[in-house]
């Protein structure tokens, strides 16, 4: 009697750690937004170089190009995938989707308040200009993309459908930047940081999708071992849950290293 309780505990025990959490954190979610948000601290240090220290870098050689472009695209991709995992899991968790919609509307306004803020200050030092950069594009795409959450093969019609379009829209002549938003910019048009809705929300929309067939409500569907706890993937994992706070402080931590180690002189430090 001792010994079949003693293996019923066991396998309760098992049952127990191999169950997915629909609370815990998906540590390889973390982990490659980490790992995004690393590279994009190289990729500006080396734009900040050029910029700044007159380092010659050529960032639109085919090797900085392909990674900045693979760093954009896998911030966007997980916000897709993100959206999804927080609604699924919220649906299970309150058993309906009353409220839902403003906590996702609180937070893309948050998103699209700290692009507006970087904004003007980057124009007050006369740093440039940022109408529609990524933190503005990942903040209206919260808000919008509430609806897709629920669907999983139909975004990819409408990837379709706004892919092509984002392209058609560059072909649209204008001499106002007030449209710069959805992709139709004036000839020059070059600001550091700019992310397009119409094609940028259609990435995010790809993410849905493959949140929606990896992660159908919230939790991994497919067989992964966990290395959260080991290096480098436990320090990835910390930085991707901070992302946000390290996009906004990691420039000024940049630019104070450029300063102090004499490699540049800016004038506004």
């Amino acid at each position: 009697m001792a010994q079949a309780t003693k293996a019923t505990s066991r396998r309760v025990s098992s049952s127990a750690q191999s169950a997915p959490s629909s609370t815990r954190r998906l540590w390889e979610i973390d982990t490659w937004r980490g790992l995004a948000i690393v590279s994009m601290v190289i990729y500006h240090f080396a734009w900040d170089l050029k910029s700044f220290a007159e380092v010659y870098i050529d960032l639109f050689s085919p090797f900085w190009f392909y990674f900045q472009r693979s760093i954009a695209s896998s911030f966007v991709l997980l916000v897709g995938i993100s959206l999804t995992v927080s609604y699924n899991r919220a649906l299970q968790k309150e058993g309906g989707s009353q409220g839902l919609y403003w906590k996702f509307f609180r937070r893309g306004l948050l998103i699209f308040g700290t692009g507006l803020a970087m904004g003007t200050v980057l124009r007050y030092m006369g740093m440039g200009h940022i109408e529609f950069g990524v933190l503005h594009m990942i903040g209206v795409s919260i808000i919008l993309s509430y609806p897709f959450l629920r669907f999983r093969w139909l975004n990819l019609l409408f990837v379709a459908i706004l892919m092509p379009l984002s392209y058609y829209l560059k072909t649209i002549p204008t001499d106002t930047t007030a449209w710069v938003w959805l992709g139709i910019t004036p000839p020059g048009y070059a600001p550091q940081d700019f992310f397009p809705l119409v094609h940028w929300f259609s990435v995010v929309l790809i993410g849905i999708f493959i949140g929606n067939s990896l992660y159908p409500k919230g939790l991994r569907q497919f067989s992964l071992r966990d290395y959260s706890a080991f290096f480098p993937f436990n320090l990835l994992g910390f930085l991707g849950k901070h992302s946000l706070v390290i996009y906004v402080i990691h420039q000024p931590i940049l630019f104070g290293i450029l300063v102090v180690t004499g490699i540049a002189d800016l004038g506004f430090f």
